[in-house]
């Protein structure tokens, strides 16, 4: 959402009684929780829908053609090690952020692909955001579609998702607001016209009508935290990977859209 629209909205939420800080946050029973695909107008939807009207679906046919290209001084692709994605990545995304050993803490789907090109590859990272990070992600991610989330079920994550917790429900900024006062405490009101959703992050990366492009959850964390005036976090920082790891954590069991749409 654009900064003045979301400063203004919750001005007026705060003004109205809605997010008022003696309220306390409840977090939503399992047997409430809705994607934010049920939150669009029926057009969005079928954009979403069809493969041949999806956005994002360039992305993905970019990431398809990244993962049979050799790259690196080990002159390898992705195919070299993983062979057929529509196989080897079939439910991989559904368990990310997953718990890295060798670093000892939770790395994003991102971060994987990028130390896989340069530990396997010995190839440059990708930068966070590039096309060719994005397109790759959304291609290893589609092909989780319609899997169930299972992220932050390793025990080694529970401290991991206890911080990302801990982050939504943090108040901070000038207007003093955390993420659980708008999509916990007031999901299916309205925002400065748009629908507040219940922020499970089913479909990244994915595009957003308002960007015109693909983006990843980062993003959309960012934009959020800059739009409560808060200084955002750097892409990859270890807050925003806990952030996601919890908000993947409690939508398990609801099933992967990537490449999702939204308004």
């Amino acid at each position: 959402m654009r900064f003045a629209r979301t400063i203004v909205g919750a001005a007026l939420l705060s003004a109205a009684g809605v997010v008022a800080p003696a309220l306390s946050a409840t977090e939503i029973p399992p047997g409430e929780r809705r994607s934010g695909y049920s939150f669009m107008a029926p057009d969005t939807q079928a954009i979403q829908d069809d493969d041949t009207a999806n956005p994002g679906m360039l992305w993905a046919l970019d990431g398809e053609k990244l993962w049979n290209s050799k790259a690196g001084a080990a002159g390898k692709a992705c195919a070299d090690c993983h062979h057929e994605a529509r196989a080897s990545m079939k439910g991989v995304a559904a368990r990310y952020p997953a718990f890295d050993k060798a670093l000892g803490r939770p790395v994003n789907l991102e971060q994987r692909i990028n130390l896989c090109r340069t530990g396997q590859q010995q190839a440059a990272p990708l930068p966070y955001e590039s096309r060719d990070l994005l397109a790759l992600t959304a291609f290893v991610a589609q092909q989780s579609r319609h899997v169930a989330i299972a992220a932050g079920a390793d025990p080694q994550l529970e401290p991991f998702v206890a911080k990302g917790r801990e982050l939504f429900m943090q108040r901070q900024g000038q207007l003093n607001l955390g993420c659980t006062n708008c999509h916990d405490d007031n999901w299916d009101k309205r925002l400065a016209g748009s629908a507040i959703t219940q922020a499970h992050p089913t479909g990244y990366p994915l595009y957003r009508l308002e960007w015109q492009s693909l983006g990843s959850l980062q993003r959309r964390l960012r934009a959020c935290i800059t739009g409560i005036r808060a200084q955002p976090y750097d892409y990859g920082a270890p807050e925003l990977v806990e952030l996601e790891l919890y908000l993947m954590s409690r939508a398990r069991g609801m099933p992967v859209e990537t490449p999702a749409v939204r308004p």
